[in-house]
């Protein structure tokens, strides 16, 4: 059986793009696409469930953040598709399945249904491109000028209350966001995971672990929070070669 899922976007490009995707999906069918969020309101809330709603966040007359309160009962995974990082806190607070900031690859697009409807069969099996996959944040220490981050360069991100700092390979930038916004926007990605209340790391760049300490190939050093420690140390186990002495 088909997954059924509706667009609702005030961009009938982005709605466009979302059908070219969807039409890659062999399991997947679009029910209706709306660029009027009052028109969906209506039709959705009358109409059967379905299985996936993606939805912009930044549209007239009512935004996706209202629209989702009326109708997050009538599909199983809500996914939010916005240009604008600063709307993850609130999407989180709407319990959002997902988050696609634009422009976003069909490799992710796919990854995320993947994740969601992981048994669904007819899915394709693919994985996200992180090399070629993106975002852009305003970098406070450079006149709020906008900075491409690679996630497959972030090495770690630091809560600096209303900010955080993004330790990338070869730099630090500094933008305002929070850290419980960014931890939407990679929860998508399995390499991140958060390692301490104030810090999110890639887990594939630690480089020694001494105790509850990890130093990261860029030497910061986290210490590892008891909440964190589970998802953390299974990590480690796993990657660790095991000996007859082990």
């Amino acid at each position: 059986m088909k997954l059924k899922c509706i667009v609702i976007d005030d961009d009938i490009h982005a709605i466009n793009g979302i059908k070219s995707y969807l039409n890659t999906l062999s399991n997947v069918s679009l029910i209706k696409a709306f660029t009027d969020p009052l028109q969906a309101l209506t039709e959705i809330t009358g109409n059967d469930n379905v299985d996936i709603i993606f939805m912009d966040i930044d549209m007239p007359m009512i935004s996706g953040i209202e629209l989702s309160k009326a109708i997050r009962h009538k599909t199983n995974k809500l996914i939010f598709t916005t240009s604008h990082s600063k709307y993850a806190y609130e999407a989180f607070e709407m319990n959002a399945s997902a988050y696609l900031l634009k422009p976003y690859t069909f490799a992710r697009f796919a990854e995320t249904i993947n994740r969601l409807f992981p048994k669904s069969p007819g899915l394709p099996n693919v994985s996200v491109q992180q090399e070629d996959d993106y975002f852009f944040v305003r970098n406070k220490t450079e006149k709020n000028n906008l900075i491409k981050v690679r996630y497959s360069d972030i090495v770690a991100v630091e809560s600096l209350q209303n900010y955080v700092r993004i330790y990338t390979i070869n730099e630090s930038i500094v933008t305002y966001i929070a850290l419980s916004e960014i931890k939407v926007i990679l929860q998508g990605y399995t390499n991140f995971a958060q390692a301490h209340r104030s810090f999110i790391i890639a887990k594939n760049y630690i480089e020694k672990v001494e105790g509850h300490t990890l130093k990261m190939i860029n030497n910061l050093t986290v210490n590892v929070g008891n909440s964190y420690r589970e998802e953390i140390q299974d990590y480690i186990k796993e990657k660790t070669i095991k000996t007859s002495r082990s």
